[in-house]
């Protein structure tokens, strides 16, 4: 089957984007399951085999490494050859390949170094305590954060105007030394790939002018979760003759906490004229009735630019709606559920748990583990942030580049080989005094040590200048084994035996093997593979095929798609948070927030809140999100705990516990107390014998009563 045919498959919105005259600019208002992915890789398809677009003038930007791989496998199929070495990839990974490309132009060195987040934070850290600011008051969180907001604006340091504010003044001080201790070094950090090739192609006029005519056609998936710097810089790049086809959806805008502008996705209209712009509403994922409750709930939100997601595949089953006692009976139903869907021939992984607070997992793993069911939480470490392997690394990095100075701070003392603080500080003093780098201050400062100091560096130095000498001719995965070996690293972690982390460092030999590497800049292949682990560690969590059932925040869960969907904790202070409630722009993002978690289920949703819930070390009385409000009633399926289930033996002889059996438990009821006389039910829990009621009563104040002993009358 040649493209055309292909092309004759798609419904009528996506072949009006894919076959888009040469004309206009795009903005496809890509719907949740709409088929994105596939219209994206469909157009390129099209410009390179219809239009006879050569694939180097096209430059295609996405957000994640899973979604670069995806694209390219769907490339490769689509073009039955090859992509090679098309600029295809995240906006970081390609902002890396321009400034390998070009390092001098962006005042650099060709061996310059990525800073990953723990990275960053350790450097900021070390500074901090070097000019003696108190982290207590400052944190190393709050610093880092403050500092790539800023590269996220473009902002450099000389730009900010910290007037009276002891804060930002403190704050803009650790920037400056953090930036000098960058440029000194040759590092940049994740933000400062953006800043950095921004920086060079604005500088550079005639480079901008080479990339702007060599990019024909500038694709960009996810429009909508641009930040500032990246729109500027897909603006730098736009000379209005080449052509913008932006794929996004403002509903799923749900990342402004780490700086992305849903802003940008409406600047487009006025940025890049003339622009067409196609709604793909044929959802291919989920079933009409979450469709449609989906659809109501987000046409609560105001200045969307507009669209209703609809379905051929029929309504399928109502929405399940639970209302839990606690989290513990929430987390009891939906384990049980999904237990009894199991056991009906659903695999574990098509079921997954969503969540708007990481500390809501707890309940649901313990439940999980009665039940024996096997479970995996989505966005824990990534392989390249695990210690053991950043260990590994920086001795890859180490061998390649002496002067890596985060590299040889890692490891000069790991595994430990008596290399104490004292010495640090004297390689660290001498480096700076006489302007080089760490490795070669360590080899002048050897001799002047103490015997057993002097052995113990002296000895360091002699295994990296060895590890440097035997892998000199090896191939990456050779090179990585042997090192890996020789550095200690494996019998180290050996003696542990409770972990994997040797096992890991076995599959960081297997990612070598695996390294494709490119072959357009002057990066030596193990200096890649340093770079795609940098790169990798600033991405998305990584997703381990698994068989288990899946939990994970609905941040995390964007992107993925289940059979069987869970939104749990839909509780006002929880979902929507109690940080966005008094400001109408973060109720609409939590209410997009929502909206990706609902159009995650293709075939079941399942949506629970608790009337009380223990979270952040307390028990708290919620009442439901207001997103459940805004759903259509005839949509939904509601499930009422049936309160006081009465073990057989028990005897019902009064009129409370008659009514507790047949499930007329409630709060707010009113009851009768022989001694404390009339009050009223605020909460209560258990079942049988162990039921106990909290009630407040008029002239006795509050009091916790076990029901089978209280004798309370309902009144």
């Amino acid at each position: 089957m040649n493209l055309a045919e292909i092309i004759n498959k798609l419904n009528d919105a996506q072949s009006q984007a894919v076959a888009l005259d040469s004309v206009h600019n795009a903005l496809v208002l890509a719907g949740a399951g709409s088929g994105k992915t596939k219209v994206l890789t469909h157009r390129i398809a099209y410009l390179v085999t219809q239009k006879n677009v050569h694939i180097d003038a096209i430059l295609a930007l996405t957000f994640t490494n899973k979604a670069t791989n995806e694209m390219r496998e769907r490339l490769s199929m689509l073009l039955k050859r090859p992509i090679g070495n098309m600029w295809v990839g995240t906006f970081h990974g390609l902002a890396h390949r321009l400034l390998r490309a070009h390092p001098a132009a962006a005042n650099l060195t060709a061996q310059f170094q990525i800073l990953d987040a723990q990275d960053q934070s350790r450097v900021i850290k070390r500074l901090m305590k070097e000019n003696q600011i108190d982290e207590g008051q400052f944190p190393i969180k709050k610093m880092q954060w403050f500092i790539n907001q800023q590269k996220d604006e473009g902002i450099r340091p000389a730009d900010i105007d910290a007037g009276s504010n002891y804060f930002v003044k403190k704050s803009l001080e650790v920037f400056v030394l953090y930036e000098k201790y960058c440029n000194d070094n040759n590092l940049i950090d994740f933000a400062e790939l953006l800043v950095r090739s921004y920086e060079l192609l604005k500088n550079n006029p005639e480079l901008l002018t080479h990339y702007q005519r060599r990019f024909e056609h500038i694709l960009i998936d996810e429009f909508q979760d641009t930040n500032t710097m990246q729109y500027q810089w897909v603006k730098l790049l736009f000379n209005g003759e080449n052509k913008m086809f932006c794929v996004g959806d403002d509903d799923q805008s749900i990342y402004s906490w780490r700086g992305a502008k849903i802003e940008n996705i409406v600047k487009l209209e006025t940025d890049f004229m003339p622009l067409k712009i196609i709604r793909l509403e044929q959802n291919y994922r989920s079933t009409g009735y979450i469709l449609k409750a989906s659809n109501a709930l987000i046409a609560h939100n105001k200045n969307r630019m507009g669209k209703s997601l609809w379905s051929d595949s029929g309504d399928g089953e109502l929405i399940d709606l639970y209302e839990a006692r606690n989290e513990v009976d929430e987390a009891d139903f939906v384990v049980s559920s999904i237990q009894k869907y199991i056991d009906n021939g659903v695999l574990a992984n098509e079921c997954g748990i969503l969540y708007r607070s990481n500390a809501q997992s707890r309940a649901f793993e313990e439940r999980l583990i009665k039940y024996n069911i096997p479970y995996t939480i989505y966005g824990g470490l990534r392989f390249f942030e695990r210690a053991e392997i950043k260990d590994a690394l920086a001795y890859l990095r180490l061998i390649e580049n002496n002067s890596d100075r985060v590299a040889f701070e890692r490891v000069v003392n790991f595994p430990t080989r008596g290399i104490g603080n004292a010495t640090l500080e004297k390689i660290r003093e001498f480096a700076q005094i006489n302007q080089t780098h760490l490795f070669q201050a360590a080899i002048n400062i050897a001799p002047t040590l103490p015997i057993r100091a002097a052995n113990a560096l002296t000895g360091f130095i002699q295994l990296i200048e060895q590890m440097q000498n035997a892998t000199k001719n090896l191939d990456l995965p050779a090179k990585v084994a042997y090192l890996i070996e020789a550095s200690g690293l494996v019998a180290h972690y050996a003696n542990d035996k409770t972990s994997s982390k040797t096992e890991n460092l076995e599959e960081l030999i297997a990612a070598a093997k695996q390294y494709t590497h490119e072959d357009d800049n002057d990066m030596s292949k193990t200096m890649g593979f340093i770079a795609l682990a940098s790169l990798d560690s600033s991405g998305e969590s990584n997703m381990l095929a698994t068989k288990n059932v899946q939990l994970m925040t609905i941040h995390s869960a964007k992107g993925l798609e289940f059979s069987h969907v869970f939104l749990t904790g839909l509780e006002e202070g929880l979902f929507p948070s109690r940080q966005s409630q008094d400001e109408p722009h973060l109720i609409d993002e939590e209410r997009r927030l929502c909206y990706v978690g609902m159009t995650r289920a293709r075939q079941k949703l399942t949506l629970s809140f608790a009337t009380k819930r223990f979270l952040h070390g307390q028990s708290i009385y919620a009442y439901p999100s207001r997103f459940l409000s805004e759903l259509p009633k005839p949509h939904l399926n509601p499930i009422q705990q049936k309160y006081g289930v009465i073990q057989k033996n028990y005897q019902q002889n009064d009129t409370f516990n008659q009514s507790q059996a047949k499930g007329d438990l409630s709060i707010g009821r009113t009851v009768k107390h022989a001694k404390f006389g009339f009050g009223t039910i605020l909460n209560f829990e258990g079942v049988g014998d162990s039921t106990r009621v909290q009630v407040k009563f008029k002239t006795a104040g509050t009091k916790w009563l076990i029901s089978s002993y209280a004798n309370l009358k309902f009144v």
